[in-house]
């Protein structure tokens, strides 16, 4: 289960930086990145980065409407005359990030 309690209990002119920041050190296997891809067969979270969209607080979570932006990449068969090189395609996607407070469990829902 994703965790993002520094999130959960930033002050509203913090939650972006903040969000940032954990959304950095998730692990990218834990985000929906294959899913949300639209280029290649492989997602890449390596560099992955975020644009929060909008926020909304209440007493009991925060909602954080974010686009994802990453690589993937076109896996070939890696032979010596393949003609497919491994070239990184650029995607993103949209995700809504439910955070619980105080505690900072995250549920993430891949938008369309």
């Amino acid at each position: 289960m994703l965790r993002f309690p520094r999130t959960a209990q930033a002050s509203p002119a913090e939650i972006e930086s903040v969000f940032k920041d954990e959304l950095a050190a998730t692990p990218p296997d834990a985000l929906p990145l294959q899913q949300g891809m639209a280029q290649g067969s492989v997602a890449d979270g390596d560099g992955l980065s975020a644009m929060v969209i909008g926020t909304q607080v209440d007493d009991d979570h925060l909602r954080i409407h974010a686009g994802l932006f990453f690589a993937s990449v076109v896996a070939g068969c890696a032979c010596h005359n393949d003609p497919t090189p491994m070239a990184e395609q650029a995607e993103y996607c949209e995700a809504m990030f439910v955070i619980e407070r105080p505690g900072g469990a995250t549920r993430v829902e891949l938008l369309d």
